[in-house]
C-alpha cells in the first residue's frame, strides 16, 4: 500500500485575517515512486526542502511532482524538483518530453480528472492502509470548503467532481487545509 503524508498544511487566511493562498503540500510514496503534490507558494522555498529533510529526503530524491491544477499558488516551486517528472492534466512531462497522462501511476495511485474549480483539475486517489486518500487540490479548499467557490470555472462540473471524490475516497486532502475523513452521508 502507498503512504501519504502532509508536508505543509495549506491555508487561505493568516491569523490577522489577510489572505494567504498557500496550498497543502503532500508526499506520496509507493514502491519506487516518491511524489510531491502541489509544491506551491511559500515565503521561503527552503521550508519544503526542510520538511523533506525531516524525512531523510532531498528534492533530488523526488521522482514525480503531481499538480492538481494549473493555478500558480499550487505550482510555484515545481523547479525545486529538477530531476522529477511532472504529472499534470495535459500529461506526464519528462524534462521537455510530454507523454499521455496515465490513469494509473501505480497499482495504488489512480489519476482522474475532476473539473470545476478549473477545467484542468485532476485528483490522485491513493490506496493506503487507512483507506483511499483523495488529493484533489481546490475541488475542496478545506473541510468546510466554500460551497460557492468564487474561482470556479464551472459550478455544475465542480459539484459533480465533489460528489465523485466523496463517493470514492475515505479521506480528502483539500487544496488549502488538513486531511479529513469523508462523511459518507454528506449531501
Amino acid at each position: 500500500m502507498a503512504e501519504v503524508k502532509i508536508l505543509i498544511k495549506g491555508q487561505i487566511q493568516n491569523e490577522d485575517g489577510s489572505q494567504n493562498y498557500r496550498p497543502t503540500m503532500s508526499l506520496v510514496r509507493d514502491g519506487n515512486i516518491t511524489m510531491v503534490v502541489d509544491p506551491g507558494v511559500l515565503p521561503d522555498r527552503n521550508l519544503l526542502a526542510e520538511k523533506l529533510a525531516g524525512l531523510s529526503l532531498t528534492p533530488a530524491d523526488v521522482n514525480f511532482v503531481f499538480l492538481t491544477h494549473s493555478h500558480f499558488d499550487h505550482y510555484a516551486n515545481v523547479a525545486l524538483f529538477n530531476k522529477a517528472k511532472v504529472l499534470e492534466y495535459f500529461g506526464l512531462w519528462d524534462v521537455d518530453k510530454l507523454t499521455e497522462r496515465p490513469k494509473q501511476l501505480s497499482p495504488d495511485i489512480k489519476i482522474m480528472p475532476t473539473p470545476g474549480h478549473n477545467n484542468n483539475s485532476i485528483t490522485a486517489l491513493v490506496k493506503t492502509d487507512q483507506g483511499v486518500v483523495a488529493i484533489c487540490g481546490d475541488v475542496f479548499w478545506q473541510e468546510d470548503y466554500p460551497v460557492d467557490d468564487p474561482y470556479a470555472s464551472n459550478k455544475d462540473k465542480l459539484a459533480a467532481s465533489r460528489k465523485l471524490v466523496m463517493e470514492l475516497a475515505d479521506y480528502i486532502i483539500p487544496g488549502h487545509g488538513d486531511i479529513y475523513k469523508v462523511k459518507k452521508n454528506h449531501k
